[in-house]
C-alpha cells in the first residue's frame, strides 16, 4: 500500500490495514503522496508496527530516521469491552488506554524529528466524540468505559502536544470521524468509510498552526471538549 510517489510529500498512517486507516492511506496515495502505511501484521509495501508495543514504536522510528514526514495520522485504535461498569476488567481497560491514548503520545515523541524535517508539519489524532465530556453521552448509552476514557485522554494529549509542538511549527489536531461503518463501528453505523475519509483528508490538508489544538468532526463541525 505504500506509494513510491513523493511529489506532494509523505504521510504516515497507523492502523492502515483496513477501515478508515486504509481509506486515508489510499486517498493520499492517489493524491500523489508517499504513504507510509503502518499495520500490525507485516505486508509487502507496509511498515510493521504494533502500537501497543513501545519497542515496536522505537524500532519504527529507527527505520525512518532521517526521513522527512509531512503528516502523521494516529489512527490505530481498539474498542475494548462494551458491557458497562460490571464487565470492566483491568487488563482490557489498560490495553485500550495503551493503544488509544499512550501510543499516540509515544509516536508523536518518536516521530517529532521526522515532522520537523517535513514541509507540512501536521500531527493528527483520530479521536472520537465519545471522548467528549460535553457531547460524549448525547444520544449514546454504550457501555464502553475504556474506549470513552481513552479518547478523553487522547483529547488532553492533543491539547498538550499542541502546546509543546507549537514552538516547532507543528500543528496538532484531534478529529472525530463520525460513527463509521467499519469493523469497529459495525454495519448499522451512519457514515460510510469513504465519506468520512474524504472529509478528514480535507480538514487535514487545510490544517495550519491556526487550527492547532482544535477538535473537529469529519464534516467540519467543531466538537466540544
Amino acid at each position: 500500500m505504500t506509494s513510491s510517489t513523493a511529489d506532494r510529500g509523505t504521510v504516515l498512517v497507523t492502523g492502515a490495514s483496513r477501515g478508515l486507516g486504509r481509506a486515508l492511506a489510499e486517498l493520499y496515495a492517489a493524491a500523489g503522496f508517499r504513504v507510509i502505511a503502518c499495520m500490525r501484521q507485516a505486508m509487502p509495501g507496509a511498515e510493521a508496527l504494533d502500537v501497543a508495543d513501545a519497542g515496536s514504536i522505537a524500532a519504527l522510528a529507527e527505520r525512518l530516521k532521517g526521513q522527512p514526514i509531512d503528516i502523521v495520522v494516529n489512527n490505530a485504535a481498539v474498542r475494548g469491552d462494551t458491557g458497562g461498569l460490571y464487565t470492566l476488567e483491568t487488563g482490557d481497560f489498560l490495553e485500550v488506554m495503551r493503544v488509544n491514548a499512550l501510543a499516540p503520545l509515544l509516536l508523536a515523541r518518536a516521530l517529532r524529528p521526522n515532522l520537523l524535517a517535513g514541509g507540512r508539519r501536521v500531527l493528527v489524532n483520530i479521536g472520537s466524540r465519545a471522548g467528549s465530556l460535553a457531547e460524549g453521552t448525547i444520544d449514546d448509552e454504550d457501555g464502553d468505559y475504556a474506549y470513552r476514557c481513552s479518547k478523553a485522554a487522547l483529547n488532553m494529549a492533543t491539547v498538550k502536544l499542541a502546546q509543546d509542538f507549537r514552538r516547532d511549527g507543528i500543528a496538532v489536531i484531534s478529529l472525530h470521524p463520525g460513527w463509521v461503518r467499519t469493523d469497529m463501528g459495525g454495519v448499522e453505523a451512519a457514515v460510510d468509510v469513504a465519506e468520512s475519509a474524504v472529509g478528514l483528508k480535507a480538514l487535514i490538508d487545510a490544517t495550519t498552526l491556526a487550527e492547532t489544538g482544535s477538535f473537529r468532526a469529519y464534516d467540519g463541525r467543531t466538537v466540544a471538549w
